[in-house]
């Protein structure tokens, strides 16, 4: 049994922290999967690279729209498949190496940990030629989190992609149907119609992203149902089929009697933490309902000495730059146990690369207004505005909410082109503690570029 200083379980935002902070520590470091994470193998980066493949493709598709005549002649999809992984998998391969080969303090361990005891980890080897029992001082669980799958489509049998699986499929399926209604439901919905296939989307909810504020979701549940095959409020009763990309085809059952047949059936239905895989309560780790592992501000699990999390198994946002933020706390923490540094969770943004573009900070209006606040909300078209008018965009939006009286800054949402890069302004406003007022009036706002549509927003907030 080796013991180590500390041990790293996960190689996602859990590896970048390891800097030379720790040279002088014996450190382990476990991964079950593909090194790198999620954000890098499967997640944030490769997804946008398609996103924008699919952007380019929807342009030439509206180019119409601005007097110029275009067409897709073609679309080369293992060339697109290719240039994306061309460049993910030589990255994942380089860190592996370089912990592996050139990190004379880490001692990698590849394969499924589980804990055994308090500080106590069993590593069952990847290839399969036995495990590993390590103890630790310290441990840090960043074991990330999986696609969920339903019972119904795990029970029939049916071969099914995640998004884990789908961004490297040999082709793309001339029908696709999505099972889910969230964000990743709503990105690959846009990536692979843009790209030629027919896509249903099959949603319990009657509103896709139906987390958003209610206006962004209404908005964009009109513009996806126009532009695929919408199934909301509906459930999957039965799958049979053996299709997955292949010449086989997929028919679902849904609970109002109907089917949806297709080539490829893509489940992408939210994500599971992975801490119920690890035996936690052999360590007392205490964890969530649903279950992320329980930590205090400081990232400190909340029952077991000596554990810290970070990132998807135990954040409430499942979301990279929030990983980040988390593994730079524990970080911290980690090497200055004296001066302890809480994660700030106060305004968290988010976007969904879908068509269109959506963004978000803050709170929504129905959260603002169970909260008892007293506010003032605006909302202003993107084709309100000069920039607007020359994409002739008639689908976008931007939606403020403030406190009355004082104008504080309490959530933004935008749907529409380049929604991610628009609200990092409001962003920075609401975390510095800029009032709606002075954001508007106290900088020079380029004209005509897309940001007025921010600017009017604010100053048509009733303060």
């Amino acid at each position: 049994m080796a013991h180590h200083d500390l041990v790293v379980i996960g190689t996602g935002s859990g590896n970048t922290f390891l800097d030379e902070r720790f040279a002088g520590l014996d450190v382990a470091l476990v991964e079950h999967g593909v090194f790198g994470g999620t954000c890098l193998n499967v997640g944030c980066i490769p997804t946008k690279m398609y996103v924008y493949a699919a952007d380019v493709a929807e342009l030439v598709h509206r180019a119409s729209t601005y007097g110029v005549d275009a067409s897709v002649d073609k679309i080369r999809w293992t060339d697109i498949r290719d240039r994306v992984f061309g460049r993910i998998d030589p990255i994942s391969a380089g860190g592996r190496e370089y912990r592996v080969e050139r990190s004379p303090n880490v001692t990698v361990y590849f394969g499924h940990a589980r804990f055994t005891g308090e500080r106590e980890v069993a590593v069952e080897r990847t290839d399969g030629s036995g495990s590993d029992t390590i103890t630790a001082d310290r441990v840090v669980v960043a074991a990330g989190g999986r696609p969920s799958i339903p019972s119904v489509v795990a029970a029939s049998g049916v071969p099914f992609e995640t998004s884990d699986t789908v961004m490297r499929v040999e082709a793309v399926p001339r029908r696709l149907a999505i099972l889910g209604g969230g964000y990743i439901a709503a990105e690959f919905a846009h990536v692979f119609s843009a790209l030629g296939a027919e896509v249903t989307v099959i949603c319990r909810s009657p509103r896709l992203l139906r987390h958003l504020d209610d206006t962004i979701s209404d908005r964009f549940t009109e513009l996806a149902s126009a532009r695929w095959d919408t199934r909301l409020s509906r459930l999957v009763t039965g799958l049979s089929g053996d299709g997955s990309g292949g010449d086989g085809e997929v028919r679902l059952t849904l609970d109002d009697g109907s089917e949806v047949v297709a080539d490829t059936l893509l489940v992408a239905t939210g994500r599971t933490p992975n801490g119920d895989r690890m035996d936690l309560d052999a360590a007392g780790i205490t964890v969530h309902a649903d279950g992320r592992l329980a930590v205090d501000e400081y990232q400190r699990s909340v029952s077991a000495e000596g554990v810290w999390a970070l990132g998807d198994v135990s954040s409430p946002h499942q979301l990279k730059h929030v990983a980040n933020h988390e593994a730079k706390i524990v970080g911290h923490n980690l090497a200055h146990p004296d001066d302890l540094r809480a994660t700030d969770h106060a305004f968290v943004p988010a976007a969904v690369f879908t068509d269109p573009q959506i963004a978000s900070v803050g709170m929504t209006e129905t959260e603002a207004r169970a909260a008892g606040l007293d506010i003032t909300v605006k909302v202003q078209n993107v084709g309100d505005v000069a920039y607007g008018w020359a994409m002739e965009d008639t689908t976008g939006l931007c939606k403020i909410i403030a406190e009355k009286g004082t104008g504080r800054l309490l959530g933004a949402h935008l749907i529409g082109p380049q929604a991610s890069t628009l609200i990092q302004p409001l962003i920075q406003a609401m975390a510095f503690g800029l009032d709606a007022r002075s954001m508007a009036t106290g900088q020079y706002w380029i004209h005509p570029a897309l940001p007025e549509v921010v600017e009017n927003a604010l100053l048509g907030l009733e303060i």
